[in-house]
């Protein structure tokens, strides 16, 4: 049996830390859980757990989470102490805060690049086309889809927001700002205006047309114009 398909006894606890700005999620496991989480994602962990690395539903599968979803090629297994209770804490690369959420057989996730932290063993992962349309680009057209029973985190840049969409409402989101949003909803990429030109002008690159029923999670920071910045400010270096 697959690492994403083990039966889940009883929930997992996550205790949020250090919310909203540094936060950090700290993952109890009872004796002999387990726990998958992003390559690195570890910043400390209770004596006991054993660390396991391995390819998440074979070698196509963990390919395309690494080409396509931004994410590495393995998954880490963090296995609880046989007899004890232990702990895992994981935070995101960047500064802000953490979503988890509950994923369900009837409403699986769709998360955006490089935002996956970890999820319970019983969580499913895979790498989708994240719209209907044509997207050419680094961010916002493939995603990992979440799919099973139990809680995914989700890391943000910056601050967290959660919308909650009622059936035929909806909102147009810069493609850098969207964390993650519920399966079934219904999703455009496109670019801001019509043309390059005027859309260069704009200084916005893709947009995303979401709309309900679902729930939608946001951050307030870019990543992709945190490196722009960099680009712009740091010292011309020559090889």
């Amino acid at each position: 049996m697959g690492i994403g398909h083990q039966p889940l006894e009883a929930p997992v606890q996550v205790e949020l830390r250090h919310s909203p700005s540094y936060a950090a999620a700290r993952i109890h496991l009872a004796p002999g859980e387990q726990f998958q989480g992003e390559a690195g994602v570890m910043v400390m962990q209770s004596f006991g757990v054993t660390v396991q690395s391995q390819m998440q539903g074979g070698f196509m599968s963990a390919l395309k989470r690494s080409a396509l979803g931004g994410e590495s090629f393995f998954v880490t297994t963090f296995v609880g102490h046989p007899q004890s209770p232990t702990w895992v804490d994981v935070a995101a690369r960047l500064p802000g805060d953490i979503a988890v959420i509950e994923v369900s057989p009837n409403r699986g996730l769709a998360l955006t690049k490089g935002t996956w932290l970890a999820s319970e063993a019983s969580i499913s992962l895979d790498t989708k086309w994240g719209s209907g349309s044509l997207f050419v680009g680094g961010e916002g057209g493939f995603i990992v889809h979440c799919t099973g029973q139990g809680k995914v985190i989700a890391g943000t840049f910056g601050a967290l927001d959660l919308l909650e969409l009622p059936p035929g409402q909806g909102f147009t989101i810069d493609t850098g700002h969207l964390v993650a949003y519920d399966d079934g909803m219904q999703v455009k990429i496109r670019k801001v205006a019509k043309g390059w030109i005027q859309s260069g002008k704009s200084g916005e690159g893709f947009v995303m047309d979401i709309t309900g029923p679902g729930r939608v999670w946001t951050q307030t920071r870019n990543a992709r114009g945190l490196v722009d910045w960099l680009t712009q400010v740091l010292p011309f270096t020559r090889g």
